[in-house]
């Protein structure tokens, strides 16, 4: 009676943890999620809703070094292994623009999938110019809506080089996206 009484415990705070991550994504609250994801995952790593629920939470938090875990545990449904494939393309854009930016490593003859996430928006048409010399910051403008531009550049704070994307609606700053 005492072990069943122990499962139903630890059932139901598992519920509560699944529930609770679920309505900080409805309500946007995406790194408040993807931080609940990360503290809990050893508990639900073979919950593909929840590793996926997780990658999704990270990815919209800008915490995209956190999707290598899921894009590992995401393999035994259809619609898991999509969401691997979709956190692989993002990751890997994440990586190579960033070495593109740092180590003027040249991107040009890369022929890769894309998304709809803003890194693969950037790493897109940042793929598409002509690099004649290195900038200190490239603007693009969104091919599907002329009055969204991104700016991207690099900073350097506490000694790391981060990747900046800040994104436009006419000229107003709409949001600012930081990677390293």
């Amino acid at each position: 009676m005492r072990y069943l009484l122990l499962l139903l415990l630890v059932t139901n705070i598992y519920a509560n943890v699944k529930e609770e991550m679920f309505t900080l994504y409805q309500n946007k609250k995406f790194k408040e999620a993807c931080r609940l994801g990360f503290k809990n995952f050893s508990n639900f790593k073979k919950d593909e809703s929840f590793v996926s629920l997780y990658g999704f939470s990270c990815l919209n938090a800008d915490y995209i070094d956190r999707l290598a875990i899921p894009i590992t545990s995401l393999k035994h449904s259809q619609e898991a292994r999509a969401n691997a494939a979709y956190f692989s393309v993002i990751l890997m854009q994440k990586k190579l623009l960033y070495h593109a930016l740092i180590d003027n490593y040249d991107l040009s003859e890369l022929k890769l999938p894309t998304t709809d996430y803003i890194l693969s928006k950037v790493f897109d048409l940042y793929t598409q110019i002509q690099l004649d010399k290195k900038r200190s910051y490239y603007i693009f403008k969104d091919p599907d809506n002329p009055k969204i531009s991104y700016k991207l550049y690099i900073i350097k704070e506490d000694y790391i080089v981060k990747m900046v994307i800040e994104e436009f609606y006419d000229t107003m700053m709409t949001k600012r996206h930081l990677y390293w």
